[in-house]
């Protein structure tokens, strides 16, 4: 049942791709958005494959990295102001429907309720490079009112790493899935390793005070 639902979803995602993909950049705006909103969405199947069409020279690097990049902060802005206006008690219940689908629960939120009540910005930031987390990250920002410029700021600075990496992962490894499969591991151990280093730096550093 489960090997049947991921067949469906990839035909699902190669479908979108193939369509909203012949927008060109606009298109790359379009599908992050639907990655960094609530929607399960694989950001790879976006840019690696732009990265490949940089290196044949059809797309520009600079506008790749830029559609990608605003591209997650709009979805990530939806998220934010859905959970700011609809409150914890309507997302609670959009959630205790429907979670499973977006593989989110209460449990899940209530604990980033609880950091991000402490360190918003370092969660903001760490968690745009963390698979999952980065689709529901925005919420409990909503919830807490967090500054939005504070909010974009941190989105865009990790949205923007995790659009650079998968980029030049396509510009440099092409078509190769093999490669591609082995450095974008590579990459994502590496990405959690800088995020455990940099919240035990942020840690570190509000104990001293």
């Amino acid at each position: 049942m489960i090997t049947e639902i991921n067949s469906i979803f990839q035909q699902i995602v190669g479908k979108l791709v193939e369509v909203i993909g012949s927008l060109d950049y606009l298109g790359i705006i379009i599908l992050m958005t639907i990655e960094s909103s609530f929607i399960p969405f694989p950001s790879e199947v976006v840019l690696i494959p732009a990265g490949y069409l940089v290196h044949k020279g059809e797309m520009n690097f600079l506008l790749v990295f830029l559609a990608g990049t605003f591209g997650s902060l709009i979805g990530a802005l939806i998220n934010y102001y859905l959970a700011l206006y609809l409150g914890r008690k309507g997302i609670n219940k959009f959630i205790s429907k429907y979670g499973n689908i977006f593989f989110i629960n209460e449990g899940s939120l209530i604990k980033a309720d609880k950091f991000f009540n402490n360190h918003g910005t370092i969660a903001t930031f760490t968690g745009r490079l963390i698979p999952v987390i980065r689709q529901f990250i925005s919420i409990p920002a909503g919830f807490s009112r967090m500054n939005i410029y504070k909010f974009s700021f941190y989105t865009v600075l990790g949205a923007g790493i995790w659009t650079f990496i998968l980029i030049e992962i396509g510009y440099l490894f092409g078509e190769n899935k093999t490669l591609i499969e082995n450095n974008l591991r590579i990459a994502s151990l590496v990405l959690i390793l800088f995020v455990l280093m940099m919240v035990f730096i942020y840690l570190l550093v509000n104990k001293r005070r």
